[in-house]
């Protein structure tokens, strides 16, 4: 039998360095996820056989990220949050290297190897946020998790803005981006090195050292965060990784979809500076409800039409409501485990959010590009996907609400 003995608590200087850390890794490093996601679909529609497989890249860099979560998050159990990050830069300069590789060649199967190896570095980056609640206690813990992920407003400016520089620099189309993705990944050994989160928690003999994930999963509290987290995740993902094809296909270019996806990106990660006050104040669960509300007013806007300005709409609801859902469901789940839990029900929760999210960037392509005859019906039917699963993690939320108090 064990016991775990906690690290002693962190001084809010060190904290708020972490925090700091963390901040300007979401917003460098991380401005590689929305090169990638505007362009990876465009750049597999030129390399894949069959248009129905153009997001197929976005769903192996999923794939790629739901199977790395589980061993980072063991990893980062045994060895720290700054082994596990260090990884995750390693994986997505590998990415962008096979990637570009497979440009250069017109290889659909390298392109995807290369997708693949990117998913590594998007699973570390999902750790950013549980860095920051490891660094941080009380009231601070869900603002730690929030400024983090505001982080990607950088991201959001950052990365478009040079897939219009680089898209199109060379003669090979997207090779530009890739090689940026590479240079990018090589701040994070700079970053990381200066990052101070203490060990994680030590097990002596005495006691059990917490829930297995199977126990873990029956906790009501800890089953509904994973389902509001995944849905709110898989359903942006959805739908974003649809819309440079929606908006290319209805008349528009590329620059275009880079500037609906950087409106998108910023709605993403804009609020995150009030949501962690919002939690704070009124709990987790109303503000994942706000969420996902936010996210069925998106599909109304998308379904209204293919306007420029209902694009805009359609995506900046779709950010924010990402943004309340995925946030206030991170700090559902913060909550509702121990110190010495942590590697589990982390690593748990993503694997099983980003199996969402993979499944959705699978279906997105197949919906937006084989089940209507124009660009306008698939993305149509995008959006009504969305209907189901909100109805799942509203259902879920409300029977949570319902329950007695002392079986949350």
């Amino acid at each position: 039998m064990t016991k775990t003995v906690p690290a002693p608590p962190l001084s809010p200087s060190r904290a708020r360095r972490n925090v700091g850390l963390l901040v300007a890794a979401q917003a460098l490093i991380g401005a590689q996820m929305p090169m990638i996601f505007t362009i990876g679909g465009l750049a597999g529609q030129t390399l894949a056989p069959d248009p129905c497989w153009a997001t197929l890249p976005i769903s192996l860099i999923v794939l790629g990220s739901m199977l790395s979560a589980t061993p980072l998050a063991s990893l980062m159990q045994r060895a720290g949050r700054r082994a596990g990050f260090m990884v995750g830069t390693l994986g997505g300069a590998a990415g962008g290297a096979v990637g570009a590789v497979g440009l250069v060649q017109g290889s659909f199967g390298l392109f995807l190897a290369g997708s693949f190896l990117t998913g590594i570095y998007l699973a570390a980056q999902g750790f950013y946020r549980f860095a920051a609640a490891d660094s941080a206690t009380g009231d601070f813990q869900p603002k730690a998790i929030s400024y983090v992920l505001a982080g990607g407003l950088v991201a959001a400016v950052v990365g478009p803005q040079l897939v219009k520089v680089t898209a199109e620099a060379m003669v090979v189309p997207f090779l530009g981006t890739y090689l940026a993705v590479i240079a990018i990944n090589l701040v994070g050994p700079v970053l990381f090195a200066f990052l101070d989160i203490p060990a994680p928690p030590r097990r002596v003999a005495g006691q059990t050292g917490g829930r297995g994930r199977v126990a873990l999963l029956r906790d009501p509290a800890i089953a509904v965060a994973i389902i509001c987290g995944m849905v709110s995740y898989a359903l942006m993902n959805l739908v974003m990784t649809s819309s440079p094809l929606a908006v290319v296909g209805c008349g528009f270019d590329t620059g275009v979809a880079a500037d609906i996806v950087t409106a998108h990106v910023l709605a993403m990660y804009v609020p995150s500076f009030f949501t962690g006050h919002l939690i704070a104040r009124f709990g987790a669960r109303p503000v994942v409800a706000a969420g996902l509300t936010i996210l069925a007013l998106s599909g109304g806007v998308a379904l209204s039409g293919v306007a420029l300005e209902q694009f805009y709409a359609a995506l900046i609801l779709l950010g924010i409501g990402w943004n309340f859902g995925f946030i206030g469901a991170t700090a559902m789940l913060a909550q509702a485990h121990g110190p010495e839990e942590r590697g589990a029900a982390q690593g748990m929760n993503d694997t099983l959010v980003f199996a969402g999210v993979t499944l959705a960037s699978l279906a997105s392509g197949g919906l937006m590009n084989c089940s209507g005859g124009s660009a306008a019906a698939g993305w149509a039917a995008v959006n009504l996907a969305m209907v189901p699963f909100l109805a799942l993690a509203g259902g879920a939320l409300i029977w949570l609400a319902l329950r007695p108090v002392a079986e949350r």
